[in-house]
């Protein structure tokens, strides 16, 4: 089955979301609802995507959103499928993908410390590295890098 063959399948099965072909073996997946995004990676799955691969975060401060982004594999098709679902940054949720690949639990775990999105439905959000921290979370672009150093460390390097 070729990623064109597969977006046809995904836009009938799943016609809320937006299927894209991109180069020879890729599928860009929007997601337009993300509180149906659990079910959507179900259904991914049911079609042939077996493996998530990565689950990441992209921060847009402008359009005041963050993109949680799934990378899925078929290896049945050989196939790789990018999964996005926008949310709202000012209160930045999204049910869990554990019910589907329980290997989510860790990928939504940093997300939530580094980032601040919550996953609706995943037992453990407790921080990983971040244990005594009392900030903004630090991959968010608007957390200031410098300040925070000169609070923590006292001094910052020479610009020059």
């Amino acid at each position: 089955m070729t990623n064109r063959d597969m977006a046809k399948v995904i836009a009938k099965g799943w016609p809320d979301a937006e299927s894209i072909p991109r180069y020879q073996n890729q599928i860009e997946i929007v997601c337009g609802n993300p509180d149906s995004i659990a079910g959507l990676l179900h259904y991914l799955q049911s079609v042939g995507f077996d493996h998530m691969s990565n689950l990441t975060c992209v921060d847009w401060l402008e359009e005041n959103r963050f993109d949680v982004t799934y990378n899925l594999w078929s290896y049945k098709y050989d196939l790789q499928a990018t999964v996005k679902a926008g949310i709202d940054r000012d209160e930045p949720e999204i049910p869990t993908a554990m019910d589907v690949w329980p290997q989510a639990q860790a990928y939504e775990q940093e997300i939530h410390e580094m980032f601040g999105v919550e996953f609706i439905g995943n037992p453990d959000l407790s921080p990983l590295f971040l244990h005594n921290w009392k900030d903004i979370p630090p991959l968010r672009k608007d957390f200031d890098t410098e300040a925070y150093s000169v609070k923590a460390f006292g001094a910052v390097r020479n610009k020059e």
